[in-house]
């Protein structure tokens, strides 16, 4: 591959972080992958983003991640739907891997957060572990995940970029779920906008399509895309009032579900939406009967169920 061949790989719109189904014992319950996806497809999202934070990755063994990786790729074969495939862990060789199976199995891309237990402590360290996780899918787009407040690695994406760009051929953005909007424009507009930078905080997207966000990934996606759809159409029909009357909606739905425990929580949502993708693994706290059904009520309450519905 010539190097920089994959620089400006265009993601656009909204890219569901999707979570990963478990049986209430906590195992693997890929089955509901297909629903999964059905669902994604119905709400008019195009590309899912497996194994990363909502998948709870770190809570996956390297046989789990391998298979829900398959999984995923079988259902979504001769679909529509594309699939990135976060592939990001403390062990660089489980990375690797990773990063290899998904580039035989068809791919649209990879992603991969930054070790978080020895956490690289400078660019030139960062870098160096994306080099070798990039080179094992040389044929693939890689993203790097940057979402310091869970990884606690807080370093400068544009010069990750700078120095990035000339070690990493398959390089090709960045997945931005970082409160800094100013490193955002930064990187957004690097070498000239040859980067995708993909939007990372739902609660938010108004903001990063003002700061010339165009793709965005994110966990509310799974059981609320057309709440988003809506907040891209009026943004970009200059209707602000209307762009910012849907991002309400999105903060008080988020507002709701953290209150008793965002992971477990969203689950739940999914589950009333017919998609029973389980409980969350621990850590991760999960609602009780009485707390599910208090949040029915809410969202009622709310017209989530009316706000989630394709073309409302």
């Amino acid at each position: 591959m010539a190097a920089n061949a994959m620089l400006s790989y265009p993601i656009t719109g909204l890219v569901a972080a999707t979570h990963t189904p478990f049986h209430t014992d906590g195992s693997l319950h890929l089955d509901v992958v297909e629903k999964q996806a059905a669902h994604l497809a119905a709400t008019g999202v195009k590309r899912a983003f497996i194994g990363g934070t909502t998948g709870e990755s770190h809570s996956l063994s390297l046989t789990e991640r391998r298979a829900l990786t398959e999984r995923w790729m079988e259902v979504t074969q001769g679909t529509d739907l594309r699939v990135i495939v976060h592939v990001g862990a403390n062990c660089l060789g489980d990375v690797r891997d990773l990063a290899a199976q998904a580039q035989a199995l068809g791919a649209e891309a990879i992603s991969a957060l930054a070790p978080s237990y020895f956490k690289p402590r400078d660019i030139t360290s960062l870098v160096a572990c994306c080099a070798e996780i990039a080179a094992a899918a040389p044929d693939l787009p890689f993203f790097f995940y940057d979402i310091p407040g869970f990884t606690g690695v807080s370093l400068s994406m544009p010069q990750f970029l700078e120095q990035a760009a000339d070690r990493i051929p398959n390089l090709s953005g960045i997945k931005f779920t970082n409160p800094d909007g100013m490193m955002f424009q930064q990187c957004l507009h690097h070498q000239g906008g040859a980067f995708s930078i993909l939007w990372g905080t739902d609660e938010c997207l108004l903001a990063g399509l003002a700061l010339g966000a165009t793709g965005a990934v994110g966990s509310t996606y799974n059981f609320a895309a057309p709440i988003y759809h809506r907040i891209i159409t009026a943004f970009n029909a200059n209707d602000f009032a209307a762009a910012r009357a849907e991002q309400k909606r999105s903060v008080d739905l988020v507002a709701r579900l953290a209150s008793i425990g965002y992971m477990g929580a969203a689950k739940a949502v999914m589950e009333l939406l017919g998609v029973p993708v389980g409980p969350a693994r621990l850590p991760h706290a999960n609602p009780d009967a009485s707390q599910i059904k208090a949040l029915k009520t809410d969202l009622e309450q709310m017209g989530f169920f009316d706000w989630v519905k394709p073309g409302f």
